[in-house]
């Protein structure tokens, strides 16, 4: 027989390992997003900075190209984890951020380098936010690119595109490669 104190013990103990399975999961299928996003943002911003007049072609190219590989990791990974990484839902989540965005962007007339400052912070605000319920990665992530970013805004010159490429992009990727690990 156990007492009332050890089936309490037994009880958190299992709640602790379904937490940590649940966020496991969760962290396999983000770092999957995550480095595919990142690699489509890295390739964005170098081509918006080798054909400056094509950037809005490029960024609508990188969002199509996403949102398309973000269901099919969604459908790949489904069979094994019973987690729908990305549905209809998040898609129609998606465009209303990415509607908002695009109405900010048109309201605020900001120029081309505000432009390129606001989308990353906007996006990483909403990493934050998610990091508060699903594990500290998305907050570091976040707070991360925000700071480089603010930093690149203010200091980096004629190379803020190519500097947004490795902290954006690049700053995804390894957030993917860290979650993989953890």
């Amino acid at each position: 027989m156990i007492d009332s104190q050890q089936a309490s013990e037994a009880l958190a103990e299992i709640n602790e390992i379904a937490w940590r399975v649940r966020q496991s999961t969760i962290y396999t299928l983000s770092s999957q997003m995550l480095i595919m996003w990142g690699a489509l943002v890295f390739a964005g911003n170098m081509a918006s900075f080798l054909w400056p007049r094509t950037g809005g072609y490029i960024w609508l190219a990188v969002e199509a190209v996403g949102i398309v590989g973000s269901f099919a990791i969604s459908a790949y990974s489904y069979p094994n984890t019973q987690i729908r990484a990305f549905d209809m839902r998040m898609f129609a989540a998606y465009l209303l951020v990415l509607a908002f965005g695009i109405f900010c962007c048109w309201f605020g007339r900001f120029t081309p380098r505000q432009i390129g400052t606001f989308w990353p912070m906007y996006f990483m605000l909403f990493y934050t936010i998610v990091g508060l319920w699903f594990g500290r990665a998305y907050v570091v992530i976040g707070v991360g690119i925000t700071a480089l970013t603010l930093i690149g805004y203010f200091f980096i010159g004629d190379w803020f595109k190519p500097w947004m490429a490795v902290v954006n992009g690049g700053g995804l990727i390894l957030g993917g490669l860290w979650m993989r690990r953890s």
